[in-house]
């Protein structure tokens, strides 16, 4: 029975919620993509100076090898650095997030600035990373229906298919 006292109602069908309109990335890529992130700056960053220690150490030790490692993780920091930034600037995307075709972008599907990407989802979320447990409280949040970790909902974004 209909109650003549309810306010009118009327069916909308232009009007769409854009977090269900965007594909959200699926949970085992985000997770690819972060391993390579991970994979890709150890190796452009602390590989140089592993293996310049690893040189350096025994009958052979040499400051100028230390040197040359620490040197080389610089040069290997700038350019990682430098793709990172570009990549971001242009769509959203980490190193990692490119390979694997995602991107993060805000809840409404406009473009996350580089500051937003920055100070929210990674200098605000390293410091409180420093909160026993909460980067396993972070990840977890993976787990919910939108699919946004901690740190997105921060930063109020969310990672899509590119």
């Amino acid at each position: 029975m209909t109650n003549p006292y309810a306010p009118p109602e009327a069916a909308v069908l232009d009007v769409v919620d854009p977090r269900v309109a965007v594909p959200l990335a699926d949970r085992g890529t985000r997770l690819v993509a972060v391993i390579l992130d991970g994979i890709i700056f150890t190796a452009m960053v602390y590989l140089p100076v592993i293996l310049a220690a690893a040189g350096a150490s025994g009958e052979n030790s040499s400051a100028a090898g230390l040197g040359l490692g620490v040197l080389l993780a610089c040069v290997g920091f700038g350019v990682w650095a430098w793709l990172t930034i570009r990549y971001i600037l242009a769509n959203g995307q980490s190193i990692g997030k490119r390979i694997t075709g995602i991107k993060i972008t805000r809840t409404d599907g406009s473009r996350a600035s580089l500051g937003r990407i920055f100070w929210l989802r990674n200098v605000v979320n390293g410091l409180l990373s420093l909160i026993p447990l909460y980067g396993l409280i972070d990840a977890l949040f993976i787990f919910a229906e939108t699919r946004q970790c901690l740190h997105d909902k921060i930063a109020d974004t969310i990672v899509i298919n590119a």
